[in-house]
């Protein structure tokens, strides 16, 4: 007879933080607020009354893969929730884009950089 005392289950090992590094032209995105919108009289639209809905959102990039050009970490990017596939980083939502699904991108402005158009 076996002494149960004497027989433990193993531990599992808690792994530790790990560091997420994405290949290609992948973007990660924090997921876009539930859907529900509000008209301007101020009437609720709830997410399940819009039929498949084609808008566009915008969304602030977490990580990037090392492939991307044009989108950093911290930019603020405007893309189409449906080409995302989502995802679940530290308990938190995400989404994750190829840089091609992106339709547009606003970041700050770094003090030194010089804006489109002017050539004073």
């Amino acid at each position: 007879m076996v002494n149960r005392a004497a027989v433990s289950k193993p531990r599992r090992k808690r792994r530790p933080k790990e560091q997420v590094r994405l290949t290609g032209d992948r973007i990660v995105v924090e997921h876009p607020e539930d859907g529900e919108r509000q008209t301007r009289g101020g009437l609720l639209i709830p997410a399940t009354a819009v039929p498949a809905p084609k808008r566009c959102v915008w969304g602030e990039v977490s990580l990037v893969g090392p492939d991307v050009r044009t989108v950093k970490a911290g930019d603020r990017i405007l893309f189409l929730p449906q080409a995302g596939l989502e995802i679940e980083l530290d308990g938190r939502e995400f989404l994750l884009l190829r840089e091609r699904d992106v339709q547009a991108v606003a970041s700050p402005i770094d003090e030194g950089e010089r804006q489109p158009g002017q050539y004073l």
